[in-house]
């Protein structure tokens, strides 16, 4: 009983979401188009923050970056935020945070997604497509890196003379 009034305490719902800041460059344009040869390695940089707005209320940001270049050119720059406000009631330490970095960035996903494909071809440039980010590695691999660079703080320097 006490189990089941202890699971009926926590609540996660998505309040809103939204498109908190949106970027898209294209410098070498049109010049771009006319070349015909033109293989761009393209660069995916993804990062997720949140805050707290108000009590049981949370802002999780999104934020992707591509960035194509041709040798040293960048052909086009895509920046996007998208956030969304969720209520997460119940959770505490260790759930919270992985409720706030893997589950809440998974649901904003496929809205950046869709954002970032439609603006490239937009912009001139053939279909992009993001391909699918597994955001609960990614947690387990910062939760790592940060008790990795813990434990490197932590252990005794040593001088060498």
């Amino acid at each position: 009983m006490a189990e089941q009034e202890q699971a009926a305490e926590k609540t996660l719902a998505i309040s809103k979401i939204y498109l908190k800041d949106f970027s898209f460059e294209s410098p070498q344009a049109p010049a771009v188009f006319r070349r015909s040869d033109w293989k761009p390695q393209t660069n995916l940089n993804l990062r997720s923050s949140h805050a707290t707005v108000d009590g049981d209320v949370h802002e999780i940001v999104l934020t992707i970056t591509v960035e194509a270049k041709d040798d040293d050119q960048t052909l086009f720059l895509v920046e996007i935020q998208q956030a969304g406000l969720f209520e997460i009631v119940g959770y505490d330490g260790e759930e919270l945070a992985a409720i706030a970095g893997s589950f809440c960035p998974n649901i904003l996903f496929p809205y950046a997604r869709e954002a970032v494909a439609a603006t490239i071809q937009k912009g001139g440039f053939p279909e992009f497509v993001l391909q699918p980010i597994n955001f609960d590695a990614l947690y387990m691999q910062s939760k790592q890196q940060a008790a990795t660079a813990q434990a490197e703080a932590a252990a005794p320097q040593t001088e060498t003379h």
